[in-house]
């Protein structure tokens, strides 16, 4: 109803305009002419344009709506008490120029110029800023909005973990999670979920794969944390890539992001935000072997040089044994030597431990 109430009312005044349009135009312009043909002809083309504006003009006010529709409240608060905030900081900001010295035709010229330029300015000033310290701005009005909001399912926790695409698909957050290494809200973000449904439905076996193992691990996470597994609706229609749009909400509810995407993360921090990069939480948990530590580890295969043997640490550490050569398929005590430092990663060196040996170091082959 109220679409087909706009487009009337374009139309009307579209016919109207052109209709009442002739009288404007100089009386000698219209000497000789049938005035009233040409009024039916004008306002019929008044009514087409009108039609074609209010077209327009209902398709732009349906997609606004369904923008703010899809910000959660706080976002909507918080933005429209910084638009407000930054319209009266504008009518402030124009007060000076009011009381200029000029001439009346250059004020009458400047000051409409001005108050468009300082409102515009400042409303996208304080949406902006409300974007950014939206949360402490409501909670500076309401100390408990944030126990309040997290009852509703609107995630304002002190630290809400927001998941990527990438760390979903990887799997370990579940592990970290399981084991009590991450706490707070974890947030999840429609559009990530979106992703990983496109993802699935992919003609590639092993992106279809891949999307598949990501939702298991969504399921599986739901399951284990009801409690504190929240589905967050924001959208960001402004912004084009899933990362941009993951950015943003990490920033408006105050978040870590967590990642496995190294490019991500650069962005992220050049923003501010705090940001958890699975893969090098799990480079730093790697054990650190010096020369004389010893563990037990089985030898998989021969080396590149004679009489060596390769094995491999939990985490994928290659491990070069001396005279490992005649232990492959078994597990054998050894010895650091060494250790280097590759592109591919850290490579230790190690020799069999002497049998004879007492295992005094044997505490730290835990760290294995």
């Amino acid at each position: 109803m109220l679409d087909i109430l706009l487009i009337a009312i374009f139309i009307l005044a579209g016919s109207g305009l052109g209709f009442y349009g002739l009288d404007l135009l100089p009386p000698a312009a219209l000497e000789g002419a049938n005035v009233e043909g040409a009024r039916v002809v004008t306002g019929g083309f008044g009514a087409l344009a009108g039609l074609a504006l209010g077209s327009l003009v209902r398709w732009g006010y349906r997609r606004f709506e369904a923008n703010v529709r899809s910000l959660p409240p706080d976002v909507l608060i918080s933005r429209s008490v910084g638009l407000v905030i930054g319209l009266v900081i504008a009518n402030l900001a124009m007060a000076p120029v009011y009381l200029l010295p000029l001439p009346q035709e250059l004020n009458n010229f400047l000051e409409p110029l001005a108050s468009v330029f300082f409102s515009l300015s400042f409303a996208y000033l304080g949406v902006s800023l409300a974007d950014t310290h939206g949360p402490a701005l409501l909670r500076l009005f309401n100390p408990n909005y944030a126990l309040q909001a997290a009852a509703e399912g609107s995630v304002v926790a002190a630290s809400p973990k927001v998941l990527d695409t990438s760390s979903i698909i990887d799997g370990r957050v579940a592990q970290l999670i399981e084991k009590g290494f991450l706490e707070g809200t974890l947030v999840v973000p429609r559009f990530v979920i979106a992703e990983l449904q496109a993802i699935a439905d992919k003609a590639d076996p092993q992106k279809r794969e891949r999307g598949r193992r990501g939702l298991d691990t969504l399921q599986a996470l739901r399951q284990a944390n009801p409690n504190c597994f929240v589905i967050h609706e924001a959208n960001y229609p402004d912004l084009n890539t899933v990362d941009e749009k993951l950015v943003r909400l990490a920033q408006s509810v105050g978040g870590t992001l967590v990642t496995t995407d190294y490019n991500l993360k650069k962005v992220a921090l050049l923003q501010g935000i705090k940001v958890l990069n699975v893969n090098e939480l799990a480079e730093a948990l790697r054990p650190i072997y010096i020369a004389g530590d010893s563990f037990d580890i089985k030898i998989t295969r021969e080396g590149k040089e004679p009489g060596q043997g390769v094995g491999y640490l939990e985490d994928g550490t290659m491990v070069v044994v001396e005279e490992g050569q005649r232990a492959v398929g078994k597990t054998r005590s050894v010895v650091v030597t060494g250790s280097i430092q590759t592109s591919a990663g850290r490579m230790l060196f190690a020799r069999l431990a002497d049998r004879d040996s007492n295992p005094t170091t044997s505490a730290s082959s835990a760290k294995t």
